[in-house]
């Protein structure tokens, strides 16, 4: 266990690291902490905190500079982050997936590092389905899903149909089927429309089956924005090797995915520092995230990925607002 001197000094050090990203000597410690030692001191206790694991000296300087272990007692205990100092930008209602959007934006503006948001599953049931003829056999389809999100396809049939008959068959599938799951759709449309005329049956055939494709499809399931503020942090610029590689993260998306679905189970802000993650392996980088609930259900989660070297307090202040921003913007969209 550290006193309380110890922690004071290891405060100090990692504070004036964050600001400054340069190695901590003992001279700038003292000055840093307002205690009143010795330097003979402040060496003594550094040396004892470099034996804990807790900071390191780097080959090229006298100075020492927080180690994973030291970031991580620093943020479990000597962090007072409050939400009311970070004033942040409202989050305007809107389809989910611009939401979604302008929340990474957002996290990125914010941080100056880089945002990342996990949108929502997309349900594969419809709300709402409309039909505009938009010229002979050329038919808009305008599919709503229950979350709000809006897709228009189009498609050609081969009779030609009055927008009178489109407003009929349009009105018989909201009527009949919306609410729910558009694989069930699919088996009781071909069941249920050997009824009506061929033509017109055929048109509510295809546009199911289109709007399966439109509801199901694949959408960018990790929005990430901000990736080239990495060039003007100086833990990556001057390392080529480093910023190739958080570049491969980011452009290959699975490990930031696997490690935002971990961060959904839990409550609350999770800080995970350097490697400690294991499925982000990268020991230049710190990813802080947060669930984001709508209707008091978590649907997705959030975070900002930058440095180790990172102000923790004012990154979990941003991840934290954002993840209620985001939250009320997708519950207003509903």
């Amino acid at each position: 266990m550290l006193d309380d001197r110890a922690k004071l000094l290891l405060k100090a050090l990692v504070e004036r690291y964050i600001a400054d990203g340069q190695p901590v000597g003992s001279r700038t410690l003292s000055k840093a902490s307002g205690l009143d030692l010795s330097p003979a001191t402040i060496r003594n206790v550094m040396s004892d905190l470099e034996e804990l694991g807790l900071i390191a000296s780097p080959h090229t300087s006298a100075g020492r500079i927080p180690t994973t272990l030291g970031y991580r007692l620093f943020v479990d205990t000597m962090l007072t982050a409050k939400r009311e100092s970070l004033h942040a930008p409202s989050l305007a209602p809107d389809q989910p997936q611009k939401v979604i959007v302008n929340a990474a934006h957002l996290l990125s503006n914010l941080s100056q590092f880089v945002g990342v948001v996990m949108a929502p599953k997309r349900s594969s049931v419809f709300r709402h389905i409309e039909f505009l003829r938009l010229s002979e056999k050329r038919i808009l389809v305008i599919i709503v899903s229950p979350e709000g999100d809006v897709q228009n396809r189009v498609i050609f049939t081969e009779s030609d149909f009055a927008q009178n008959q489109l407003i009929e068959a349009s009105n018989f599938l909201n009527s009949h089927y919306a609410g729910m799951a558009i694989e069930e759709v699919r088996a009781r449309v071909k069941q249920e429309l050997l009824s009506l005329q061929s033509e017109i049956a055929s048109l509510m055939q295809a546009a199911v089956q289109i709007s399966s494709e439109a509801i199901t499809q694949d959408r960018d399931e990790v929005v990430i924005s901000g990736e080239r503020n990495l060039l003007s942090v100086s833990d990556f610029s001057g390392d080529m090797g480093h910023l190739r590689r958080a570049f491969d993260l980011f452009e290959q998306k699975t490990q930031i995915m696997r490690l935002l679905d971990v961060s959904s189970q839990a409550a609350g802000v999770r800080i995970y520092i350097g490697s400690e993650s294991q499925i982000v392996p990268m020991q230049e980088l710190s990813v802080v995230t947060a669930p984001y609930e709508v209707d008091g259900h978590v649907v997705g989660t959030l975070g900002v990925i930058g440095p180790t070297r990172m102000p923790y307090e004012r990154m979990i202040q941003i991840v934290d607002i954002t993840s209620r921003l985001i939250g009320n913007a997708l519950s207003k969209s509903k």
